[in-house]
């Protein structure tokens, strides 16, 4: 079983959970820029949740399903098609061979995520499938997918009944709702005070929360760079570098702040005004380059209750997701 690419889009990568272990090392962690929408795309289809999948930026893939195989699309919508008809979103689709799938547009968010059941069959590098772009190791030949590649996919976890599709695809009538984990226009992003947030000025304080910041053109998944009103520290001494982490939010001698995201360096220098918490760095993932975002300051307490509240969550979706393929006709 395999998925040839035909286009490979604007920028699509193998990626997982992270390399996790490694930073000590100068090995960054890499890994999906949206957890979530990753770890739902493999529910769905019956993987382990950080198996790795496409993640697809922007402008989506155009890929060929050369034999029968169960997939699932979630994260931003690409507006996805499977032979020229709109395909669904959050839920398991079961593919017939020679399907062609493409994606026609950006409707909303940033990051789309593609799982087949099984998933695909790429050696790890350093405990992990992940694409490490800047080092060249990791995913499908370290780097982003290009035309002609082919993606062999593993067995999935369940063997799919011998049954005949009419059309080239059919999918059930339950669904997860997206709105669960797209953001809205100009989310707003919560954050922990940072190492250095006292360094800097209440005045810049200030700023930080009740300001509006654009998302640069010059982001990637290194960092997402911000344009908006300059936070100025008390002093300008050189700081000694320290270990960063997905979501340390740098401030450069310029003022602007950068998020630091999935494949950051494994230190930094400049000082540190806050922290991302974890349930609002797949947010982040999904607002595009020129969209706003404003910053609103929790406690640790808080960001501790709200992530164990998420996490919750998924482990219900995913015993209800668990039932509901074992009643789809498929398995």
């Amino acid at each position: 079983m395999s998925h040839r690419i035909i286009k490979p889009g604007l920028m699509t990568s193998i990626q997982d959970l992270g390399r996790k272990g490694f930073q000590q090392h100068g090995v960054i962690v890499s890994g999906a820029m949206d957890g979530y929408s990753l770890r739902m795309a493999n529910m769905l289809v019956g993987n382990d949740e950080g198996e790795a999948a496409l993640e697809i930026t922007l402008m989506g893939p155009t890929i060929k399903m050369e034999k029968d195989c169960l997939i699932s699309i979630t994260g931003a919508n690409l507006s996805p098609a499977i032979d020229n008809q709109a395909a669904p979103m959050w839920k398991p689709i079961h593919v017939k061979a020679g399907s062609i799938l493409r994606f026609e547009g950006c409707k909303s968010g940033c990051r789309a995520y593609l799982s087949v059941a099984g998933g695909y069959a790429i050696p790890e590098v350093l405990d992990s499938k992940s694409t490490y772009l800047r080092a060249g190791i990791g995913g499908y030949m370290g780097r982003t997918l290009k035309a002609g590649d082919i993606l062999a996919c593993n067995e999935p976890p369940r063997m799919m009944d011998r049954w005949e599709l009419k059309g080239s695809f059919s999918y059930p009538k339950w669904f997860v709702n997206e709105r669960e984990f797209m953001p809205a226009r100009n989310p707003l992003i919560r954050f922990i005070d940072g190492s250095q947030y006292e360094h800097f000025t209440n005045y810049g304080k200030l700023r930080f929360i009740e300001g509006s910041f654009k998302v640069s053109n010059q982001s990637d998944r290194m960092g997402y760079r911000l344009s908006g009103p300059a936070l100025e520290c008390q002093s300008h001494e050189e700081l000694l570098s320290e270990a960063v982490t997905n979501g340390s939010i740098q401030v450069p001698p310029d003022g602007n702040p950068i998020i630091l995201l999935a494949d950051r360096q494994t230190t930094g220098g400049y000082p540190k005004i806050a922290q991302v918490i974890s349930v609002d760095l797949p947010i982040i993932a999904q607002v595009k380059p020129g969209e706003s975002i404003q910053f609103s300051r929790v406690t640790l307490r808080e960001a501790e209750c709200l992530y164990l509240h998420k996490e919750q969550q998924m482990k219900e979706w995913k015993a209800s997701i668990s039932l509901a393929l074992h009643n789809w006709h498929i398995y």
